[in-house]
């Protein structure tokens, strides 16, 4: 769809929603009525209640079955099965219940154990000691996971940092959805940095994975910030970063030394002005969704090669204008958003999704498009997914 042009879709007539979307309260936008639901216990809470049912099944085991059966079994399972699950002293204390449970089933008033009890007894009491030592490494494990976890939050703070509510006059939200669920920061990139020539923004995603990307968007991120004080236009801003990545390059081995690149799309807000100027580096268009729910894809009038390319040749980057009305929402995204998959291979086509709906805030508008993309993937993104919004009050 090409720049200033609205496409009419059947969405936009029937205000945007698919079948199964919930339908909006009048008044609130688009965003569902919570509705309070009675909580089902979870698998780890039933996971949890595991030992104690076993002990109980020993105990009727033990009395109801013949003799020559035993319910170590029961009594055994239930301290291994708390050591991972439960803290310590719930650990000890399934084990002393299995303990006395294995006696008590075993052992009639009055009459000194068998040696197959005694057996028993000190099998129950070797596993439950066993489940106390497992426990306590389950439980350093997850203290060293804990830390590393928020080693990862404080360096995606300082690479990603959350983006002020308001910047520059204008509302402002930015959403990172990492494909692995471990991960919290991967070749996905946004900043906002208001400048004296306007809040100027960047979405961006970076050729490859793993620590080589993480190193490549903290470049990016930094030659930005810099370049938005300094340049006096956005097509300086990026050859700035066109530059900053051709060094980068050069400090990197293999592959990504010669087919490093990043896409990316820039924009800047002028103050007062009520328009948009983008540069386009081979990144998916950006969204201008208006207050009454039209959409309008930002298509580049010109292709350009993404950053890092250079070398391929020199096209002089040129800013489109496009009016930004009160009101009006911009939305910058990656690739992850528009590539969502679902179990049967169609994409997650947010212009199609988007056309006719409208929503509360930018805040708003990010989080309901991560709930959608994930519902719609099933929980099994492939890519990255970075969102970043705007809305011009």
């Amino acid at each position: 769809m090409r720049p200033g042009k609205v496409e009419e879709t059947p969405y936009a007539r029937a205000g945007g929603r698919l079948p199964g979307d919930p339908v909006p309260d009048p008044g609130l936008g688009d965003e569902p009525v919570p509705v309070r639901a009675r909580r089902r216990p979870g698998p780890r809470a039933l996971a949890r209640a595991l030992p104690a049912l076993l002990v109980v099944c020993g105990v009727l085991y033990g009395l109801l079955a013949p003799d020559d059966f035993t319910a170590v079994p029961f009594f055994t399972a239930a301290p291994l099965v708390a050591a991972p699950l439960s803290s310590l002293r719930t650990t000890v204390l399934t084990g002393l219940a299995s303990l006395a449970a294995a006696y008590a089933v075993h052992t009639d008033a009055g009459v000194h154990p068998a040696v197959g009890t005694l057996t028993d007894v000190v099998t129950v009491a070797t596993v439950a000691l066993l489940a106390v030592a497992i426990n306590r490494v389950v439980r350093r494990g997850d203290r060293r996971l804990a830390s590393a976890r928020e080693i990862a939050e404080a360096a995606q703070r300082a690479v990603l940092p959350e983006p002020d509510e308001r910047i520059g006059g204008y509302e402002i939200a930015a959403c990172y959805e990492a494909a692995r669920q471990d991960a919290f920061i991967g070749g996905d990139l946004y900043a906002v940095q208001d400048s004296p020539y306007g809040v100027r923004l960047v979405v961006g995603d970076v050729r490859g994975k793993g620590m080589g990307a993480v190193a490549a968007v903290a470049v990016v991120i930094g030659a930005f910030r810099e370049a938005a004080e300094q340049e006096a236009t956005l097509e300086a801003v990026a050859e700035r970063l066109e530059r900053a990545l051709a060094r980068e390059g050069t400090r990197r081995d293999g592959i990504d030394a010669f087919e490093g690149f990043t896409t990316a799309v820039l924009a800047e807000l002028p103050h007062g002005d009520g328009v948009v100027r983008i540069v386009n580096r081979g990144h998916p268009p950006p969204l201008l969704l208006h207050a009454d729910g039209t959409l309008r894809t930002l298509a580049p009038a010109e292709p350009a090669l993404p950053l890092g390319m250079g070398d391929l040749g020199l096209w002089p980057d040129r800013a489109t204008e496009t009016a930004f009305p009160s009101g009006a929402t911009l939305l910058l995204h990656t690739d992850g958003l528009s590539e969502a998959r679902d179990a049967h291979g169609r994409f997650y086509e947010p212009e199609r999704r988007l056309a006719g709906r409208t929503f509360p805030g930018p805040a708003a508008l990010v989080g309901r498009l991560a709930e959608e993309v994930r519902r719609h993937s099933g929980g099994g993104m492939t890519d990255d997914m970075a969102l970043l919004a705007v809305r011009r009050p």
